[in-house]
């Protein structure tokens, strides 16, 4: 009898540590207070650093904001995305050549040091900085979850293999998105990140010239672009450029707002993987819904969304390290 109760009291004891590892490695260990005493001023820190940047130089909230995205689609949010090691690390991967702004990251890291030395994780940071640079744009604020740990480690092929292609069809977007743990619906509302920032023609040239393989380059566009709006496009990337910079929302792309949802209806989105938004019945049906100008759910919406990728496989507690400087380890 007394063995039996020693194994039930381990059994829960296993029970309890699997529940607290699924917790962590569902976010849930996460809190915006967890920096209330250590840090109490960090939230005022790095928007002060934020604003004074995005007062300045707004073309970098876009990059900015899929910086996070893309560090949390790799890994985890445990700031890999930062470590510096040249053509090894995931910031030399090609779905990262063309972010901007790590520099930025850089600027505010040092003065949270300056208030709190040793405390707040790179990983942390790039949270609260996707945030405020969307609240800079006029897009949706939330409350941003703190503590997050950075990891050590960080390679090119890793995020060859997580980050999502703007060459996507909706299968693999699906499939990409679930296996983090997002639903259909979290898939739409990201890919409305794309209402700011700009994208070198690299990533849809493909779409204006020769589509089909077939060697015809003026006459053979995607047929799923509308095909008044390919003339416009191909006036701004002409065939094989592939570092021209083109808005992705034409006419608003420093503002965050529903106009997105708007060029994809219409067959208008840059990426493939925009248009891919049309192949499905639950995602066409967003797109359209947000076409009409709900900007409040949307709002809502991401915000919600922007919280629960924050959450992908964090390290907390004792793993990982809280880094000094953000591309490199300690």
């Amino acid at each position: 009898m007394a063995t039996s109760r020693v194994s039930k009291h381990f059994l829960f004891q296993l029970i309890f540590l699997a529940l607290i590892a699924f917790n962590r490695a569902n976010g849930r260990s996460l809190t915006p207070d967890f920096y209330k005493h250590t840090c109490p001023n960090l939230v005022y820190t790095i928007k002060t650093v934020v604003d004074e940047v995005m007062s300045v130089a707004p073309t970098l909230g876009g990059p900015l904001m899929r910086m996070h995205f893309h560090d949390c689609f790799v890994r985890g949010c445990d700031g890999s995305v930062l470590l510096d090691t040249p053509n090894k690390t995931e910031k030399y991967a090609i779905p990262n050549l063309s972010i901007r702004g790590f520099q930025i990251i850089d600027k505010v890291k040092t003065a949270v040091e300056k208030v709190c030395p040793g405390i707040v994780s790179c990983a942390d940071v790039l949270a609260a900085v996707a945030r405020d640079v969307t609240v800079a744009l006029n897009g949706p604020s939330w409350e941003v979850e703190f503590g997050r740990r950075d990891g050590r480690v960080s390679t090119v092929n890793e995020a060859l293999a997580n980050l999502l292609s703007p060459f996507a069809n909706i299968s693999t977007l699906k499939q990409g998105f679930q296996a983090k743990g997002f639903s259909v619906k979290d898939l739409v509302v990201l890919s409305g990140g794309h209402t700011v920032g700009t994208s070198h023609c690299s990533a849809f040239n493909n779409r204006l010239y020769n589509f089909t393989g077939k060697g015809i380059q003026n006459d053979d566009a995607d047929p799923t672009l509308d095909y008044e709006y390919v003339p416009k496009l191909k006036s701004k990337c002409k065939f094989g450029d592939r570092n021209t910079l083109v808005e992705m929302d034409p006419g608003s792309f420093k503002t965050f707002d529903l106009s997105y949802f708007s060029l994809v209806a219409k067959r208008r989105g840059l990426f493939q993987s925009d248009a891919a938004l049309l192949d499905d019945s639950e995602t066409r049906a967003y797109v359209k819904l947000h076409a009409l100008k709900d900007k409040a759910g949307f709002f809502k919406d991401f915000a919600d969304s922007m919280i629960k990728m924050g959450r992908i496989g964090v390290l907390t507690g004792t793993q990982g390290e809280i880094r000094k400087v953000c591309t490199k380890v300690n």
